[in-house]
């Protein structure tokens, strides 16, 4: 099964002001990930961990696609525990003075050999935290 996972939310603030959240590192570490080695180019690979000490999930992402205040696509792997990679894409649009965030995690089955901690339960629920928690009380604040 194909399906991906996706996560959507509405949030109150101008589609600029998203999209600089999502795209400068300064302001991701904010919200999100601190990420030293984000750049917003194609074929720029970045690299992070979950938050706190203990660096369990080394995060290796690859920008593919990127459409300014619209779309901004990667992948998504773990190279300490698979070759496999996932695609996360981002994108924008204006909604009633707002801007809907959607969130599409694909390939998710790629990771269902690799435990509990990679579950799509799991990321469907740290997808939905990160945007309609972190994400929105960060630009609604």
């Amino acid at each position: 099964m194909k399906t991906p996972i996706i996560v959507q939310y509405k949030i109150n603030a101008p589609i600029e002001k998203v999209w600089e959240a999502l795209t400068d590192q300064n302001e991701m570490k904010s919200w999100y990930f601190d990420i030293q080695d984000f750049e917003l180019k194609v074929e720029n690979i970045f690299n992070f961990y979950e938050p706190g000490d203990e660096k369990k999930y080394h995060h290796q992402c690859e920008i593919l696609e990127i459409i300014p205040n619209k779309k901004l696509k990667h992948t998504w792997a773990y190279p300490d525990f698979s070759d496999l990679k996932t695609t996360v894409t981002w994108e924008l649009q204006s909604e009633d003075g707002g801007t809907l965030v959607k969130l599409a995690h694909e390939d998710i089955e790629n990771f269902k050999d690799l435990g509990e901690g990679f579950s799509r339960e799991n990321f469907t629920g740290g997808w939905n935290s990160i945007l309609g928690q972190s994400l929105k009380q960060y630009l609604e604040k």
